[in-house]
């Protein structure tokens, strides 16, 4: 049973930092990619960024390009997001999410991530 788990979330000033983690447990083949969504109450999940598992190719949504940075180490099945300068429109529940194949996908269940004064 393989399992995502993400932790890090809290609450934060604006202008501030978080780090969030998400880890895989139980047998889990090597990942093509890990990436990292959210989902704003009222609104769609969205992609945030997004890492190759072996090259370390990136890609960011526009919204948090300059903010955030995606990293991961491979070998534990691990994947970061490094969030600075965190804005209030930035609140949301962050999902991690590891593609395996075109037929295989993995979610974790989310952390709160409020940004608030």
């Amino acid at each position: 049973q393989v399992q995502l788990v993400e932790s890090g979330g809290g609450l934060v000033q604006p202008g501030g930092s978080l780090r969030l983690s998400c880890a895989a447990s139980g047998t889990i083949f090597s990942p093509y990619s890990m990436g990292w969504y959210r989902q704003a109450p009222g609104k769609q999940r969205e992609l945030v960024a997004r890492i190759t598992a072996s090259v370390g190719r990136t890609n960011y949504a526009d919204s948090v390009k300059g903010r955030f940075t995606i990293s991961r180490d491979s070998g534990e099945n691990t994947v970061y997001l490094h969030m600075n300068s965190l804005k209030p429109e930035d609140t949301a529940v962050y999902y991690c999410n590891f593609i395996i194949n075109a037929n295989m996908a993995y979610w974790g269940k989310g952390t709160l991530v409020t940004v608030s004064s």
